[in-house]
């Protein structure tokens, strides 16, 4: 397949982009510094905080497939997220190109936003400890960042692409193992971490799944 990866270089999408080559998939890594790139790919240099709508159309254009890691790694990229990725929308709607995959958060379902301004109390997936003591926690601390990426969906869904939303919990660095639980709409129960290279694996099997168009997918050890 041919897949226009964002945030190629961060923790996520370099792990997408690795696994993708690996796979035998052609790849073009959209970046800010293309000096991170190591990976045999093309690489389009753009600053998606300031995205300019020619570059990221000539990005995505001819691609099977998108995917994105992009995400706020400090409070000078709030807002990064929604910014991107409405970015990436305009332009695979202007393109033709349909599939998208990204990444987002557990604690989303439970974040209000202009979209779902009144959302759940709780994820139906979560077991007491993170319901009552972890989510609330994590919440409290990353409230912008979860913000961001609550806005994020809420344009995503509202677009035409056939699109699938990652949510995983607590990212680790730990290898890939190709082995964790997924679940349709909620999180899963007892699962507190995922390694960044899990589910980047995830995101690439994603494609080929019809079931997870226009589905948000929890996934966990």
């Amino acid at each position: 397949m041919k897949l226009t990866v964002f945030a190629a270089t961060g923790g996520i999408g370099r792990l997408i982009v690795e696994q993708a080559v690996a796979a035998g998939h052609s790849v073009t890594a959209v970046v800010r510094n293309p000096a991170k790139v190591t990976a045999d790919v093309t690489v389009v240099r753009a600053d998606l905080s300031q995205a300019d709508p020619e570059v990221i159309a000539s990005a995505v254009t001819g691609a099977d497939a998108v995917l994105s890691g992009l995400g706020a790694v400090g409070k000078a990229d709030t807002g990064v997220a929604t910014r991107g990725t409405q970015a990436m929308v305009d332009a695979m709607e202007a393109t033709g190109v349909r599939r998208l995959v990204v990444v987002s958060a557990a604690p989303i379902g439970t974040v209000a936003s202009p979209g779902n301004p009144r959302p759940p109390r709780h994820d139906p997936g979560e077991g007491f400890v993170m319901r009552n003591v972890l989510t609330p926690m994590v919440k409290a601390v990353l409230r912008r960042h979860y913000a961001d990426l609550a806005t994020m969906e809420d344009l995503i869904r509202a677009s035409s692409l056939d699109w699938t939303i990652v949510r995983p919990p607590q990212l680790t660095d730990k290898p890939l193992t190709g082995r964790y639980r997924t679940a349709y709409g909620q999180n899963l129960r007892g699962g507190s971490k995922i390694s960044r290279a899990d589910v980047a694996h995830l995101m690439l099997d994603v494609l080929d799944q019809p079931a997870a168009v226009r589905a948000v997918m929890g996934v966990a050890y």
